[in-house]
């Protein structure tokens, strides 16, 4: 019997991302699975129920999670509807299992092998599954169109009958993949862009988008790409020079992050009462905390003529294309799971091994001979 896998409906609020497209869909029946789709799943990302009709899959019947043998979402669904799946199914999005302790007692009581695709290894060949970058891409995007709507001048330098505007003087804290498209899009709308990491290997990354690399005189070169923590000194001289030059800023955008830790803290109150009035932050490292001490994650506020944005769930406001991206990282990554038209979980691959929460307890070893 063929696979039975089930595409959710996201319940979070705001949340209009789906885990599978038509496109995606139509994979996975290729590769033997049968698909059923919950009645306006794809809405939110201009997805109808028709166009998953037509890529071959199902209408989910409302108590369809019982059967389904591979559930696909893409934020963790609530600790209630994980109780109605059946005992001992696979599921598949970005589940961040242990910040919720109903959450996680939900997955083991129902015997749920979970791949929070967060834990997969940065490794080359998990590229294409890798759903942290590619939603982290429109998150940077969107978070220099707020920046730009928020900012009280233009963007670009302009040459007009009344004289010439400057263009803006941006800062973009954080080289990652956000960052990075943060750069990308902030030069494309024209404004002056200079990007500010602790890892010096991103300076090369930084110019190649056309920003400018600025050098605070401290790294922090970690292991995997990451960056380790500043020691005490390392970050109060940082934040001596950083303070400095934040006076002549127009828009900071923040992206720093340290993997399952909250947010450092780069932008304090005091460098903010040192900006310009009418300068802008936009703290895209809002939902774990955020770079700024004065963010409120979700809500917009003024301090001394500084507006500090916190926005949450950035992609979500890409959800078209931030969809098509993650769709197809989760089908890249169900792939290796799907053998001939079955589950198969193949234990010795790093990247199913390393996904799976929790680990698969190794095999114990065999005595020679």
């Amino acid at each position: 019997m063929s696979v039975q896998v089930l595409v959710l409906k996201e319940s979070a609020a705001g949340e209009k991302r789906v885990a599978a497209t038509p496109e995606t869909v139509k994979k996975l029946a290729a590769a033997g699975a049968q698909v059923a789709v919950e009645s306006g799943a794809g809405l939110g990302a201009g997805i109808t129920d028709q166009a998953y009709l037509d890529a071959g899959a199902q209408l989910a019947a409302a108590d369809s999670s019982g059967s389904a043998d591979l559930v696909l979402c893409v934020q963790p669904p609530p600790a209630e509807a994980i109780g109605t799946l059946r005992q001992g199914a696979t599921l598949v999005g970005v589940l961040h299992p242990q910040a919720d302790q109903a959450r996680a007692a939900a997955l083991r009581s129902r015997g749920i092998r979970a791949f929070p695709l967060e834990r997969l290894p940065r490794t080359t060949r998990a590229q294409a599954m890798d759903v942290l970058s590619s939603q982290a891409g429109m998150a940077g995007y969107k978070a220099v169109l707020i920046a730009a709507q928020l900012a009280p001048r233009f963007f670009p330098m302009l040459t007009t009958a009344a004289g010439t505007i400057r263009p803006s003087k941006v800062l973009i804290v954080g080289a990652g993949v956000a960052g990075l498209q943060a750069i990308a899009t902030a030069r494309r709308l024209g404004a002056q862009v200079e990007g500010f990491d602790v890892r010096p290997e991103t300076r090369e990354q930084i110019e190649s988008l056309g920003g400018k690399f600025l050098d605070l005189g401290v790294s922090a070169a970690g292991e995997g790409g990451y960056a380790r923590q500043l020691t005490d000194d390392e970050r109060a001289e940082q934040q001596r020079r950083l303070a400095d030059h934040l006076r002549g800023i127009d828009v900071v955008v923040c992206t720093a992050a340290v993997p399952g830790r909250p947010a450092p803290k780069i932008v304090t109150a005091a460098m903010v009462a040192g900006m310009k009035p009418g300068s802008v932050i936009v703290d895209l490292a809002a939902e774990t905390g955020g770079n700024c001490e004065l963010t409120r994650p979700g809500e917009t506020v003024e301090e001394g003529g500084v507006v500090i944005d916190g926005p949450l769930n950035l992609a979500s406001m890409g959800a078209v294309h931030a969809s098509e991206m993650y769709a197809r990282n989760v089908y890249n990554f169900v792939a290796l799971l799907l053998k001939d038209g079955v589950l198969s979980f193949d234990w010795n691959d790093e990247l199913v091994a390393k996904t799976a929460w929790p680990e698969p307890a190794p095999e114990p070893a065999t005595a020679a001979g």
